[in-house]
């Protein structure tokens, strides 16, 4: 589903001088799976999860999803193969505060093809357990349960590919366990699902692991090798 090849991103300070993000990435992700990439600090995992969500463009190498080199998009086809076909979760929830769970989730669907969207979103809370929240604000809710808010609303367009930017970090241990127990029912029914984080027992609960030092992939781990 996903193929990166020889994946660089080289970014130019206001000094004049070139900073390498990542250099010479390479990494398959089959459909599917669950992998976590993790990092410290300044790794380059933030730039990598940036170019597989079609947010950052790489400097050179090419980026195949779905089969389709997607390297070198311009911005609005960019955008609206982003919508239809990735969903994404941060660490920051990232919800609007004066409206409801369901207005939120619903977001997505303002920029979508679909025929139809009756219906989608109060579809998407049910499936992340909060049928009894699509009232509510944000403030209104516990973190764990803005968390859900969020997965349902990267979920409401039926994207290929999930990908999570440090989805646990502002969570305690219980909300945290209670998101990875949805992340992996979510990918027992087939989602394919890419966490960043840096948390041990986060990325223990993934397939797969790949880590990331200085903007290359050190390591790649199978679920059976642990």
């Amino acid at each position: 589903m996903i193929e990166l090849q020889g994946i660089g991103r080289t970014y130019t300070r206001p000094t004049g001088e070139a900073v390498r993000a990542l250099s010479d990435v390479s990494l398959r992700i089959d459909r599917g799976e669950l992998v976590a990439v993790v990092g410290s600090s300044g790794s380059g995992k933030s730039t990598l999860m940036n170019v597989l969500g079609l947010l950052d463009r790489p400097s050179e190498g090419r980026y195949l999803l779905n089969g389709e080199d997607v390297s070198g998009l311009d911005v609005n086809r960019q955008a609206r193969l982003r919508n239809a076909k990735i969903g994404f979760v941060f660490q920051t929830f990232h919800l609007l505060p004066r409206t409801s769970a369901l207005e939120n989730v619903e977001l997505p669907l303002l920029y979508s093809d679909r025929a139809s969207i009756k219906g989608l979103a109060r579809r998407a809370l049910e499936s992340v357990g909060l049928a009894d929240r699509i009232d509510h604000r944000p403030s209104e809710l516990s973190g764990g349960q803005q968390q859900r808010v969020a997965i349902a609303r990267a979920l409401v367009n039926d994207p290929d590919l999930l990908l999570a930017d440090e989805p646990t970090g502002n969570l305690d241990a219980r909300s945290a366990g209670e998101v990875m127990d949805l992340f992996a029912d979510l990918n027992k029914a087939g989602r394919t699902i890419v966490v960043v984080t840096h948390d041990a027992s986060v990325a223990a609960r993934c397939g797969r692991i790949a880590r990331i030092e200085d903007g290359r992939i050190v390591e790649e781990k199978p679920e059976e090798a642990r």
